[in-house]
């Protein structure tokens, strides 16, 4: 797995940040608003990946949590995690309550507003972690290779 710089602000905050949206900006990006919407599972695939640095994948992730829906009806209790690793990693505010009281009561509302921090935050959701680590290593000038070494 290639090491990725995580697109963030300038230098991580010393304290807790507010979202750079609120949680009932729902309708701010109606793409988001209709994948969480209609495909919620889609939407945490998609951000437990990149809060999992690749180490998950949207897929398994997702059907995770479509699993736990259907079965349980409470896939907010796995989603909820992830609003957990997600703040960790951008030290953002735990607000306007809990991590389990905004999954359980806002679900989709909660997702939307990850996936726009995500995005807020230099990242191409739907491309994945693979997908970002790629587009942020384009510019990256590799030395050439100098066979034989140098000769007059």
């Amino acid at each position: 797995m290639a090491s990725v710089a995580v697109p963030a602000h300038h230098g991580q905050p010393t304290s807790e940040v507010r979202w750079s949206t609120g949680l009932f900006d729902c309708c701010s990006d109606m793409h988001i608003c209709c994948l969480t919407y209609w495909c919620p599972c889609v939407a945490f695939g998609r951000i437990s990946e990149i809060a999992d640095k690749g180490s998950s994948s949207c897929a398994g992730n997702g059907v995770l949590y479509y699993l736990l829906q259907i079965v349980t009806g409470c896939g907010c209790l796995y989603s909820c995690i992830y609003r957990a690793k997600l703040r960790k990693l951008y030290m953002l505010e735990e607000s306007p309550c809990g991590d389990c009281c905004v999954h359980c009561f806002c679900e989709q509302c909660a997702l939307c507003q990850e996936y726009r921090e995500l995005q807020n935050r230099g990242f191409d959701v739907s491309a994945g972690w693979d997908g970002n680590s790629q587009k942020n290593n384009q510019g990256v000038a590799m030395a050439p290779v100098v066979e034989g070494g140098m000769k007059r």
